[in-house]
């Protein structure tokens, strides 16, 4: 009943693949696409060596904090769109979101960062104590953040699990979302060669 009521008020759910950066919500979005779901991606941001299965983005996200207008996001509506967690507090309240929230051990997630940072000859400027504190009260602080508006509703999955059984977090995907997907199809694209950063 819960369900068909948001779905009178908001029409279909904006289904949100979030987490910190290198969680794991590219390997999410890249489930969902196998399961059936359409992707609201541009493809600006194209493969690398960091993400050889590709990135998912939407330019358009990262200005959720800084643009008035964001009208655009009802587009989509029964779609995918990957969101960093940080600006998952600036979606519009017109829509109903369904958050896939990846988790990751923060040493882990530090670690490809930093693989990151040195392919680009870039240096890091904050310790990964310091790091590993702001990341904390984040999480915190959005776990809090959706489980208190309405108009959110969210699981989350470890990163090692979907590493370590596909099968069965794309069959928790599939009761969250309700949407009849292709749950082997998911579990398929699991590449566990891909997780290269370990804690």
């Amino acid at each position: 009943m819960a369900s068909i009521l948001q779905r009178f008020r908001y029409g279909r759910p904006v289904v949100v693949v979030s987490g910190l950066p290198r969680s794991g919500t590219s390997m999410s979005m890249k489930m969902l696409e196998a399961g059936g779901v359409e992707t609201f991606i541009d493809g600006i941001r194209v493969a690398d060596e960091d993400n050889p299965r590709g990135y998912f983005e939407l330019e358009r996200v990262k200005e959720l904090d800084k643009s008035e207008d964001k009208a655009w996001v009802k587009e989509a509506r029964g779609k995918a769109v990957k969101v960093i967690s940080f600006l998952l507090p600036h979606l519009p309240d017109e829509n109903f979101y369904k958050v896939i929230f990846m988790v990751r051990p923060y040493e882990e997630i530090l670690a490809s960062q930093a693989k990151m940072l040195e392919r680009r000859l870039e240096d890091a400027d904050t310790s990964d104590a310091r790091m590993t504190e702001i990341y904390e009260n984040h999480v915190t602080r959005t776990r809090a953040m959706l489980r208190v508006r309405s108009n959110f509703a969210f699981i989350e999955l470890r990163y090692h699990q979907v590493i370590a059984d596909g099968l069965a977090s794309a069959r928790k995907i599939d009761e969250f979302l309700e949407m009849k997907l292709d749950v082997k199809a998911m579990a398929d694209v699991v590449d566990r060669s891909l997780y290269r950063n370990r804690g």
